[in-house]
């Protein structure tokens, strides 16, 4: 395959581009450590970049041949022809002897000749990574067996075919983006590593060592290539880069299942079995056994279609030409009920509680509006540009439960009692007709539990400022009370109901969340009160780790 030239000087840019984001020498050091461990190895960095690790790695081959170890040789592989010049200089610089080979990863066929594979795969997000070298990663990872989807990053398939170089019981340590503990579509990979390696260990950060790269990383330590499986994962904890070196022995994480999302691995055990127990019992189930869960409107122009009352005065619309609406965003449904005369209040202080939907005979005014639209670009949005009628907007019906989806605290559930529509900036759950009456009554407040706000940390993503975000797919495995736990409790609840509303409102989630802890799992026995503390603490120590993560982002 020929290359284009190389740029005379690499950019940060171009870095970006192709994925490259150079490693911490704390970090190079401590998997070079790991990886080799005889003067004998044979090391490949499949992505060397200016040869960081390999430079690291002629550095401990070095220290275990000691005078008489001569000079190392290792092995590369990298697109960039100029960092491959880079990185030769590095390595002899080192005391060793480089063989790079300038080449798309994915074209290397893979040869299991290697003792350790050591790196840091390049992470470009699926948006980038398109065209022929999308297809070339997925077909290499097909040789493994592992079927990536369209969504994956480039690290999936890298971190696959990297694996097919090693020989029986090699060693791979890569650093790869923290989503491989928690995206749907690195269940393969996760599944792969378990069934091939005989051991894994995962190294893990409080804070942002990328800040770059905008993306949380793990350690990723598998042993014994060939010689697995595994049914569990040591778990090592760090704060920073420079806490490597005196990192402890580490935790063993056991997973249900090896596909599933490894989050659990950071909850304690005193934390977990609570929630296990529950399940088990049918006292919690999934939210998922409530009813759908569902995106919102997608209406490509909210700043059009969404109205205020004022605005709709100003422009003359008709009622019947407007839909009631949930305001655009979430600030509004940190509460227990969205009610009609709420709308009415917010839509008093300027937010936009009306949809525009004109009828196939548009009134005159509502034509106004729509040439008003025309006329400012609205119809040439991508969202408006391909529908038959531009300023007809697809509809989704009024949900009975609304669910926000990006949180600073925790995803809540309102009763949408007011019937309003929503935007997709929420989603909306349909409950089930058995489970109907008694969700859209006391499912947002038995919510409110501290199991639910910990299971929330454990399958929802963490995402830039340290929010917390909750697709569809990922609501429906939410863990929140049963119908049969809530019916059993129903009256205790609604006691408590207008006080747990009242503190909603001054902002006290952690104060309103231990009166429906006492009231749903203590004071029927179904938890002690220790448990309870330990479900608590895991809780505020994923959030701690979320939220450090964004500060150490700025």
């Amino acid at each position: 395959m020929s290359h284009p030239p190389a740029p005379l000087a690499d950019t940060p840019a171009l870095r970006k581009a192709r994925g490259a984001f150079f490693t911490p020498d704390e970090i190079t050091a401590f998997m070079a450590q790991w990886a080799i461990t005889s003067v004998e190895d044979h090391v490949l960095d499949p992505s060397a970049g200016d040869a960081a690790f390999l430079s690291a790695a002629v550095t401990r081959l070095r220290e275990l041949g000691g005078e008489s170890g001569g000079q190392p040789v290792v092995d590369g592989v990298e697109i960039h022809e100029q960092s491959a010049r880079i990185g030769r200089a590095r390595v002899r610089a080192a005391g060793g002897d480089a063989r790079f080979r300038v080449s798309d990863f994915f074209l290397v066929s893979p040869s299991p000749t290697y003792d350790a594979v050591i790196g840091n795969p390049p992470y470009v997000r699926y948006q980038g990574w398109t065209g022929p070298a999308r297809s070339r990663s997925r077909e290499a990872a097909l040789q493994a067996g592992v079927s990536l989807t369209g969504l994956a990053s480039s690290w999936a398939a890298f971190t696959v075919h990297s694996a097919l170089f090693l020989k029986e019981g090699g060693r791979l340590a890569l650093v790869l983006p923290a989503e491989l503990l928690s995206v749907n579509y690195a269940a393969p990979v996760r599944r792969f590593l378990f069934d091939h390696f005989r051991s894994v260990e995962l190294v893990l950060f409080d804070e942002q060592v990328f800040p770059e790269a905008e993306a949380d990383v793990v350690l990723l330590l598998a042993d014994g290539y060939g010689l697995g499986p595994t049914d569990h994962a040591v778990i090592r904890q760090a704060r920073g880069a420079r806490d490597l070196r005196t990192l402890g022995a580490g935790t063993t994480w056991t997973p249900p299942d090896p596909s599933g999302k490894w989050t659990g691995s950071l909850v304690s055990a005193a934390a977990i079995e609570p929630l296990a127990g529950l399940a088990a019992s049918g006292l919690f189930s999934s939210l998922e056994t409530w009813g759908d869960t569902t995106l919102g409107i997608v209406t490509g122009a909210n700043s059009y279609f969404t109205l205020s009352p004022a605005r709709v005065s100003e422009l003359g619309l008709r009622r019947s030409e407007l839909l009631r609406l949930s305001p655009p965003g979430s600030a509004h449904l940190r509460g227990l009920v969205l009610s009609a005369r709420m709308l009415t209040r917010l839509g008093a202080a300027g937010q936009s509680t009306y949809l525009f939907y004109p009828g196939q005979k548009p009134s005159p005014a509502a034509m106004r509006y729509i040439e008003m639209g025309h006329a400012t670009g609205v119809d040439d949005a991508y969202k408006c540009r391909v529908r038959r009628t531009w300023y007809q907007v697809p509809l989704v019906r009024p949900a009975d439960l609304l669910l926000t989806c990006m949180n600073a605290d925790t995803p809540r559930l309102t009763t949408n009692q007011a019937q309003a529509h929503h935007l997709n900036s929420v989603h909306g759950v349909y409950l089930r007709q058995p489970h109907r009456e008694l969700g859209a009554d006391l499912l947002p407040l038995a919510s409110l539990n501290s199991l639910t706000l910990l299971n929330a940390e454990m399958v929802g993503r963490s995402y830039g400022g340290g929010i917390l975000k909750l697709e569809p797919k990922e609501a429906d495995v939410w863990s929140v009370p049963s119908p049969n736990l809530v019916a059993d409790r129903a009256d205790a609840l609604r006691l408590i109901r207008r006080q747990v509303a009242r503190t909603l409102r001054v902002g006290r989630l952690l104060d309103a969340v231990a009166m429906v802890d006492d009231v749903l799992l203590v004071a029927p026995g179904h938890l002690s009160t220790a448990q309870v503390a330990h479900v608590r603490n895991a809780r505020d120590e994923l959030v701690r780790r979320r939220m450090t993560r964004s500060n150490g982002a700025k």
